[in-house]
This record gives C-alpha cells, sequence and structure tokens, in this order.
C-alpha cells in the first residue's frame, strides 16, 4: 500500500520545511492547505506550530479551519499537531488571554515559571504512559515557552519534565499531539512519523 498522502494546515506562522523533508524521506508527499474541504477529508492532517496561540488561532479562524479540525478530531481521523499545533487544540493559553482556542481538549496552556530559562530550547527525554502505542522512550527537541501540565481524560500521554512533569505529548487512536519537534528529533522523531503515517495507513485500509 502506497504512503497516505499527508495534507500540512498552512497557519502562516510555522515553518513547515523540515516536516515536508521528514515526511519525503518516509515516502510520504507532503503539501500546504488552507482548504477547509481538503483538511476535513483528508486522509492524513498535520497541525503545525511555531509562534504565537492568537496568531495560529486567528490563521485558523481567518481560514475557516475551526470547526474542520474540531470534527476531525471528534471523528478520531489521522491527525498530527505539532508543538504550537498541540496548544491550539486546547481551550485557552496564558500566552494570549482571552483567545479561544480549538478547545478539542478541556485544558489552559501555562507558561513555565521564572525559575527556569525560557523558552525550553533543546533535548529532553520523554517517557511514555503504558497505553501509549505510538509514543515510545526517547529523546526528542522541544522549543517551548508554554505547556500543559496534566493530560486531559481520555488520552494516552508522554510526559517530561522542566520546572516539573508537564505534557510531552498525547495519542488516542490516529490523533497524535506532539509538544516536541519529532521532524528534528533524529531517529526517534522519523520513527514516531514512521508509526503515525502506519496508523493512517491502517484506518484509511478500513475505511476502504
Amino acid at each position: 500500500m502506497s504512503r497516505p498522502e499527508v495534507h500540512i494546515i498552512d497557519t502562516r506562522v510555522a515553518n513547515v520545511a523540515s516536516l515536508i523533508a521528514a515526511f519525503a524521506r518516509l515516502g510520504a508527499r507532503a503539501t500546504l492547505t488552507t482548504e477547509p474541504r481538503t483538511v476535513g477529508g483528508a486522509g492524513a492532517v498535520v497541525l503545525p506550530g511555531v509562534g504565537s496561540f492568537g496568531a495560529g488561532m486567528s490563521a485558523l479562524r481567518g481560514a475557516g479551519l475551526v470547526e474542520v479540525i474540531r470534527e476531525r478530531l471528534d471523528a478520531a481521523r489521522p491527525t498530527l499537531a505539532v508543538c504550537l499545533g498541540l496548544q491550539l487544540l486546547c481551550a485557552a493559553s496564558d500566552e494570549s488571554p482571552g483567545v479561544e482556542g480549538i478547545s478539542h481538549l478541556p485544558a489552559k496552556v501555562t507558561r513555565y515559571p521564572g525559575s527556569v530559562r525560557v523558552p525550553q530550547l533543546g533535548w529532553n527525554f520523554i517517557e511514555p504512559g503504558r497505553s501509549c502505542s505510538l509514543l515510545t522512550r526517547g529523546h526528542a527537541y522541544f522549543a517551548n515557552s508554554y505547556r500543559l501540565t496534566a493530560p486531559p481524560p481520555g488520552w494516552s500521554v508522554a510526559v517530561a519534565g522542566y520546572a516539573g512533569p508537564f505534557v510531552a505529548a498525547l495519542e488516542r487512536g490516529p490523533v497524535l499531539a506532539c509538544q516536541f519537534h519529532p521532524e528534528l528529533s533524529g531517529r526517534f522523531g522519523i520513527d514516531l512519523l514512521d508509526r503515525w503515517l502506519a496508523r493512517a495507513e491502517q484506518e484509511a485500509s478500513v475505511a476502504c
């Protein structure tokens, strides 16, 4: 079976070149899109993010994508959220007071305390819970000033530590949300993207 085409949501605030290159290494074609119909119907979708919570949500609302993404997540269709992308799935963030997120996760993103260097830049070890199937133990690359401190119910979680434990990644079926950048995390990240693509392939075969 050929690898599914990956549609990366163009939020205008993310550098997606490394993501496109990572998927190319895995034999998957990745293209940018802001079309709601494409995002709603695609076999595999990525919500990337580098920048602020408010700017990311403004881009999604401007493109008419917020409700489409919610419906996709509610239906548990293969979706990957990266870095700010994970935070955008939440209801709110300290970074942009008064801005409503996608609200698929009933949680608020908070800033790291002043006792540590912000942003967290570099490698950190993640530890997946026993129920994780996509996530494994290993070192991943982070670049974040804000984090989710507690996992929402119904999700399998991997944690890391920086000023205390925080959510490094979440998974539920073919939906994967990473605070770290898998595309910048060497072999560990490439292998994770490969497993997510394989899950998307399985979902496509079931749908057929």
